[in-house]
């Protein structure tokens, strides 16, 4: 069974982005950048794959991108259709038309069903992209979580993931502490 990994940024206080989208605040280092972008090299957008000089590097992790409309969008409003083309992209929206490009597969029923149809076919893991409403919606369904814990409070904005009270369990496989003052945490659910 693949597993569905929600890799995520977030501030100290929990939130992924401020009120208006906002993620310029997360401080980036080179040496921060460079590290993650070898090592999760898969979860990086196509264009900053490209700029790495690994755009046609083979995926190794994962080959599979789920996201929700708002984190689709942005890519969408520069005119690029598949922000993630060297993974099978797939885009949960009540409200946006069929995909042209053929790589983009647009999903107006239940999330978790299709997540579940996806986790039992062949192929390496899937990342979750987000936003915050998806990353609820699945909350059942996320395997593992990577979560760059940024060294900024922000006080408001869209939380790492919406849902009613409901606690999950997680455990701890790793901390790496960073020379921007991030610390990468990387979770499993925890077993009942």
């Amino acid at each position: 069974m693949r597993e569905l990994t929600y890799y995520i940024g977030v501030s100290l206080d929990g939130f992924i982005a401020g009120p208006a989208d906002e993620v310029d605040f997360y401080p980036v280092t080179p040496a921060f950048a460079e590290t993650l972008g070898t090592e999760l090299a898969d979860v990086q957008p196509t264009f900053a794959r490209a700029g790495r000089g690994g755009a046609d590097a083979p995926v190794t992790r994962f080959d599979t991108v789920v996201m929700g409309r708002r984190t689709y969008e942005p890519a969408l409003q520069v005119g690029v259709t598949d922000p993630y083309a060297h993974l099978r992209t797939v885009v949960f929206s009540s409200s946006l038309p069929d995909s042209r490009d053929g790589n983009v597969e647009i999903v107006r029923t239940d999330p978790v069903e299709r997540v579940r149809e996806l986790k039992a076919e062949a192929g390496l893991g899937i990342y979750l992209a987000g936003g915050a409403q998806l990353a609820g919606a699945l909350i059942d369904e996320i395997d593992r979580l990577i979560v760059k814990k940024y060294p900024v409070i922000v006080g408001e904005g869209i939380p790492m993931a919406r849902f009613a009270f409901a606690p999950v369990l997680f455990e701890l496989e790793e901390a790496r502490p960073f020379d921007n003052g991030c610390v990468v945490l990387t979770y499993r659910r925890a077993r009942a």
